[in-house]
């Protein structure tokens, strides 16, 4: 299904998905606030940068200037850091097609607001077709071909079905949701746990230790889910504990990158620079850990991996004050 698609961010995932669409018949435009690294794209056809291998489709588009990929644009997909989703919806919005669907990519939570980006989106545009893409998706694995699936939500289904229809093949299959607090809230959480669970892969600790990990960091994500009105089945899907699982035990993952090396002793802000890359479980960490207090939810695992990325304790002493918390039953109420 032949359609115009418009791209704010051309970092691995905004390119991985645009090779798979144009691959679709679709028609792509590619804009970056980075000029020198959209200079690279244009010349080169290829993101050197981040996916170096893969050429891009002639049906991809590289424009210089902003205002150009709106031109006819079905869809614009936003696919740049959490952190600076608002600024570039901003300053996208007197861009926009009048009914073109926003499709958001990013996974995190506003350091400046602890909002969710639909809350973002809907505060800066009541009326905004808005559709968040989730889920277990690596952008180097998509880019190639291989068999992945996500989830897609929006307030209303047709609308949700309608980027179903669009970025759906053999190669990558979508379910849609109803339950955007829900997507939203396990792809951003989930970046929380993989950083976890680098740190125990970095201290050496073994695979009983992350499975634990993973088991008690989802009944956290749970717990702020329902709090802010999730649907606690969310967790349990693709963008929940599938992300989760991906972003937790693949050497693809940042997250888990970063967090191997601040385990083996590395500074965190060294760690990210290592990395190279946008560590959105860095900035979530800090959002999540302000966002459970303001609420009022117990997030132990989240406090601690907070408190370990800002030099306030040890990864060692870290876990364990994790494992020396008091007794409980293991189905305690979440909430």
């Amino acid at each position: 299904m032949g359609k115009n698609i418009a791209f704010i961010g051309a970092g691995s995932w905004g390119t991985a998905l645009a090779v798979h669409l144009a691959t679709k018949d679709c028609e792509c435009r590619m804009w970056d606030a980075d000029a020198a690294h959209l200079a690279s794209l244009r010349d080169n056809r290829e993101n050197l940068k981040y996916l170096p291998g893969v050429k891009l489709p002639d049906a991809i588009h590289i424009c210089m200037e902003e205002p150009e990929i709106f031109e006819g644009a079905d869809v614009v997909v936003f696919s740049v850091p959490a952190q600076h989703f608002a600024s570039a919806f901003e300053k996208a919005l007197g861009y926009l097609p009048k009914d073109a669907v926003i499709v958001n990519v990013a996974k995190g939570i506003d350091q400046k607001t602890l909002r969710r980006m639909s809350e973002i989106a809907f505060d800066i545009k009541p009326d905004a077709r808005y559709v968040v893409l989730s889920g277990p998706s690596h952008a180097e694995e998509v880019i190639v071909g291989l068999p992945t699936v996500v989830a897609v939500a929006a307030r209303e289904r047709a609308l949700a079905e309608q980027i179903q229809e669009i970025f759906m093949d053999e190669r990558l299959r979508i379910y849609t949701n109803d339950d955007i607090i829900g997507v939203e809230l396990g792809g951003s959480l989930k970046n929380i746990i993989a950083l976890g669970a680098g740190i125990s892969d970095g201290l050496g600790y073994g695979d009983n230790a992350k499975a634990a990990l993973m088991t008690r960091g989802i009944t956290e994500m749970r717990r702020m889910g329902i709090k802010l009105g999730a649907d606690p089945k969310t967790f349990s899907g693709l963008s929940g504990v599938g992300d989760l699982i991906v972003t937790c035990c693949s050497m693809h993952s940042r997250n888990r990158r970063c967090g191997i090396l601040i385990g083996q002793g590395m500074d965190p802000r060294q760690a990210v620079k290592e990395v190279g890359m946008v560590v959105e479980g860095i900035y979530t960490a800090d959002s999540a850990y302000r966002l459970a207090q303001k609420i009022g939810i117990e997030m132990p695992i989240t406090e601690a991996i907070y408190n370990t990325i800002n030099g306030k304790i040890s990864a060692k002493d870290a876990v364990a004050q994790l494992m020396g918390r008091s007794r409980r039953h293991e189905n305690d109420i979440i909430i």
